[in-house]
């Protein structure tokens, strides 16, 4: 699990603003965000964005100038006047465009994509899915492909990274109006309606801040393998693909073509399996329903909240105050996740090397370097544990993709995809425990029984209907 099951704070590898010696708080519980998110510092030796200001104001305004203080203020107001879900989405997507626009740590910048670029992606996403016809039974699920630059990553996946957020988000600002007594509640309604506004805009900056970091780092919108982009639509980041190459001797076209062959599998996974996009993202609901809030730290938040130290309130929330249930039912949600999302990682990595391996001379090389980046908290898993607060485990990723190479060589190709036909038949963790005693083990036909339900459920209508409207016929019989 996440240290900081919120990460209030940018991905590990992110510095502070403009300070990469620096180092966080150890007392502070959360990620490497600034100790005060909304920069009310005072305004001499550099504040309001100046050299030398600890001022993460200046992730939503740059820095500032006389001149842009009417508008930063304007800005603040609108935070502070958001009625809207628990998390600020508008100001989530303004700061993610902007920390896109700021460049990656290693001085990267973002750029519109050119038509040679686009015209490689399409190529590469095309070839790849003739390559993938000999490696699954799916077909392809991919309509069109695209290429994207980090700013329109940052724009298709919002919508996504929204659905994934907002049930976390949801039980904070829950927890914020109701640590009041509720005979106090009437009294405090605008402190309490103040206070969702300020976790909305939190919540909204601190995602918008780790989707931006994370725009400059990924490659195709299914590099966390949870389907982050339009349905059907396979993308890929050209920039970030020659920056991901560019040390590892491989030619440019190979590694395209790779990750190409990966963001094309996962498109037919998630296009011919319709109910698992709904199964992931209910079990990232149903883990987020099983966090608790420690009220009482909450309650003394409240009862010493000063509306002009709002800053109190991103330290109350970096101090741990935010917690899983250690519960069967938390645990048991945790496992069922964790599972899922290994299993089509691993369903992936097997497919793509069946098909890389007898074309390319770099598939193993790259298929490696995929695992440790992986293995080794790249910046997607990093993030989904910002946002998300869970950390995947790499190692389920490498016993999942073992046992469907095992069930490819025991069963063939039809057999193994045959799997995602039905969730109960899916492997468990405990499976991916002893893969060969779930690959030889007798599997349950799931499409007779499909088939029963569905008979049994249009019967009743049937029947009602015969007593509607067939009453008489029953009487002339008799």
């Amino acid at each position: 699990m996440s240290d900081t099951p919120f990460g209030f704070g940018l991905p590990p590898e992110e510095p502070d603003d403009g300070d990469e010696g620096k180092k966080k708080d150890p007392q502070s519980g959360g990620g490497q965000g600034p100790a005060n998110p909304f920069g009310f510092g005072a305004p001499g030796a550099g504040g309001f964005g100046g050299p030398g200001a600890d001022n993460p104001f200046a992730a939503m305004f740059g820095s500032l100038n006389p001149t842009d203080l009417g508008a930063a203020f304007q800005q603040l107001g609108q935070m502070l006047s958001y009625e809207g879900g628990p998390v600020n989405w508008d100001m989530a997507k303004q700061i993610a465009r902007q920390t896109v626009s700021q460049g990656t740590a290693e001085g990267s910048k973002d750029a519109s994509v050119g038509p040679a670029d686009r015209r490689a992606v399409e190529e590469a996403v095309r070839l790849a899915d003739l390559w993938l016809d000999d490696a699954t039974s799916l077909p392809s699920g991919a309509h069109s492909a695209v290429a994207w630059s980090r700013a329109e990553w940052v724009e298709a996946t919002l919508p996504a990274w929204r659905e994934l957020v907002d049930p976390v988000a949801e039980r904070v600002g829950n927890a914020m109006g109701d640590v009041l007594p509720e005979e106090m509640q009437a009294m405090a309604g605008p402190l309490i309606g103040m206070m969702r506004s300020m976790g909305g805009a939190m919540f909204g900056t601190q995602i918008g801040q780790a989707v931006g970091v994370l725009a400059g780092e990924v490659v195709g919108s299914s590099d966390i393998g949870l389907p982050l982009g339009p349905a059907g639509r396979a993308a890929l980041l050209p920039l970030n693909i020659e920056t991901f190459g560019k040390d590892l001797g491989v030619s440019q076209e190979e590694v395209r073509l790779y990750l190409a062959l990966r963001e094309a599998a996962h498109q037919r996974l998630f296009a011919h399996v319709p109910w698992l996009r709904s199964h992931l993202f209910g079990a990232v609901d149903g883990y987020a329903r099983g966090i608790k809030v420690d009220t009482g730290k909450l309650e003394d938040v409240v009862g010493q909240f000063d509306p002009q130290n709002p800053e109190q309130l991103q330290e109350a929330l970096q101090q741990g105050m935010f917690q899983p249930e250690d519960t069967p039912e938390q645990k048991a949600a945790l496992a069922r996740l964790e599972t899922a999302l290994a299993l089509v990682e691993g369903w992936v990595d097997a497919v793509v090397h069946a098909a890389a391996k007898p074309r390319l001379s770099s598939a193993d090389a790259l298929r490696e370097t995929l695992r440790r980046r992986r293995a080794s908290g790249g910046p997607a898993e990093q993030t989904f544990a910002t946002l998300i607060g869970l950390e995947l485990r790499p190692r389920r990723l490498r016993d999942a993709s073992r046992l469907w190479a095992s069930l490819t060589d025991a069963r063939g190709v039809d057999g193994r995809d045959a799997l995602w036909a039905h969730p109960d038949m899916l492997p468990t963790a405990t499976d991916l425990d002893d893969p060969d005693g779930f690959v030889h083990r007798e599997q349950i036909d799931f499409s007779e029984l499909d088939k029963m339900l569905g008979e049994a459920a249009d019967k009743p209508d049937l029947k009602k209907k015969d007593e509607g409207e067939g009453g008489s016929r029953g009487d002339d019989a008799e």
